[in-house]
């Protein structure tokens, strides 16, 4: 008798599940159950997002990422929404389902960088991304760039570059409060006039202190001399820390007390630094001894202003003691 009606059970709920099947659109939403949760399912289109995110969708038309759209060239993984998002098809058939749909605030870093670099990993900018200081430390794309919400028409950035990169560089963001500055917070420059927050290759200057995202200009050479063209040289008479250490060896390049931007807030204690007559200095390796040799007493005025006599301090083409 148990096994009659154990049949009988069976056979029921067989004709119940044949019967719900044959109803016409159940065949889909059965197959779409079965796989909610998990990303994937076909591709729908960016029009099926429209009613329930207008808010995104109806400015999306001046997103520069509208052109995967408008071409009609690129296939549907890289196509309006879905070619970050992935396919909607189980989204839309599992709205509350949680993983429908690649969420970027829920995903990994490096799921968000692997996304983003899909499309972006082309130009030699962002080459060196994955080992920059940036990524190293989990800062990833959505935590500088939004995608629909921007608040600059250029680069998508989440908020204004100033105030997104002094934001976690605090001890920047004072020096730019200096007497003496470049100007940035005036937005007569950007940040990414001199530094490349993707990463950069390894810097020809100033090897031992490997300065962060600086960018190379031209030859190579640091940014400070796309604007500052006259000491680039060459010269027949270098003064090495120019040519070795950098601009930084002597400039603070963000912000200082000093008029000239120099590390020193007087220009002879900066000097001295080096030309201290110390044996480890000079073309002889004897050192420069400044003091010593000529009469330069450092406790006179006249003496104190090396650059009134040392006009060509970066670099002279005359003169060996930069005279002329």
């Amino acid at each position: 008798m148990p096994k009659c009606r154990a049949l009988l059970l069976s056979a029921a709920l067989a004709f119940f599940a044949a019967t719900l099947s044959a109803q016409p659109g159940n065949a889909n939403r059965t197959s779409t159950q079965l796989t909610a949760g998990k990303p994937g399912g076909k591709f729908v289109g960016s029009m099926a997002c429209k009613s329930c995110h207008p808010a995104v969708f109806d400015p999306f038309y001046k997103n520069p990422h509208n052109k995967s759209v408008v071409s009609g060239k690129e296939p549907p993984e890289r196509t309006g929404c879905e070619g970050c998002h992935g396919p909607g098809e189980n989204h839309i058939g599992s709205i509350t389902e949680p993983g429908t749909i690649v969420s970027f605030s829920k995903i990994s870093k490096q799921e968000v960088l692997d996304t983003c670099l899909k499309c972006h990993s082309q130009t030699l900018s962002r080459a060196n991304i994955r080992r920059s200081s940036h990524t190293l430390n989990d800062v990833v794309c959505t935590n500088c760039h939004s995608i629909p919400h921007a608040a600059t028409p250029q680069r998508l950035l989440a908020k204004t570059q100033t105030t997104l990169c002094t934001g976690c560089h605090l001890n920047v963001k004072a020096q730019f409060s200096m007497p003496f500055k470049h100007r940035v917070n005036e937005g007569f420059m950007n940040c990414t006039d001199c530094h490349n927050p993707h990463g950069t290759f390894q810097p020809t200057w100033a090897n031992g202190a490997r300065p962060r995202h600086v960018e190379n200009a031209k030859a190579n050479e640091e940014p400070c001399m796309n604007c500052h063209a006259d000491k680039r040289g060459p010269f027949v008479f270098e003064h090495s820390p120019v040519r070795v250490d950098g601009c930084m060896s002597c400039h603070v390049p963000h912000g200082s007390a000093n008029s000239r931007m120099l590390t020193r807030p007087v220009v002879f204690t900066l000097c001295l630094e080096c030309h201290n007559g110390a044996g480890n200095l000079g073309r002889q390796g004897d050192g420069v001894k400044v003091q010593a040799v000529t009469p330069h007493n450092m406790a006179n005025p006249v003496y104190q202003g090396c650059v009134n006599c040392h006009v060509k301090i970066h670099g002279s083409n005359a003169e060996q003691k930069y005279f002329r």
